[in-house]
């Protein structure tokens, strides 16, 4: 996925209303600054509330559900190939959010400062903080791409990965 086809995304999002935060590989690359690599999805979590909205706005557009993990995440694909994985978030009035996962017991946190905002091709975009991401990249094996995505973090942020 190109830097123009996520900011177009984005920006049909915006037009609709919807409050969303990049996550994942782009994420990573907004609070960069600059893409550090190939794509091949694209991250956003948004208020569970919109959620109908956000369907309405990525169908317009020709995007498909294809995977239903609700109410954990679920995937939305382009015929050409794109994929949005979606990620349903529930505010609470402090503006922290919680995301289902598949322990109920053990639902993933956003506290309200993981929200801050990053750039795209120099567009400013609201996505998760570096904190957040590196909160996100732990109790699993991670993959090549992960480790350099964490990399990333260490280069620019100077923050402390596990990995």
């Amino acid at each position: 996925m190109s830097p123009d086809e996520v900011l177009i995304i984005l920006a049909l999002l915006r037009r609709a209303g919807v409050d969303f935060w990049v996550g994942g590989g782009w994420g990573i690359d907004a609070l960069v600054g600059e893409q550090t690599r190939d794509h091949r999805d694209l991250d956003i979590m948004h208020r569970q509330d919109q959620e109908a909205t956000v369907l309405a706005a990525l169908s317009s557009a020709g995007y498909v559900e294809s995977l239903n993990w609700r109410p954990v995440r679920f995937v939305m694909a382009a015929p050409e190939g794109r994929e949005i994985d979606l990620h349903p978030l529930v505010f609470s009035d402090d503006g922290a959010a919680v995301q289902a996962s598949p322990d109920p017991q053990r639902p993933f946190v956003y506290p309200s400062s993981c929200f801050v905002t990053g750039t795209i091709k120099g567009v400013p975009v609201t996505c998760l903080s570096a904190e957040q991401q590196v909160y996100f990249h732990q109790g699993y094996e991670p993959s090549q791409r992960d480790r350099d995505d964490m990399a990333q973090l260490r280069r620019v942020f100077g923050i402390a990965t596990h990995f």
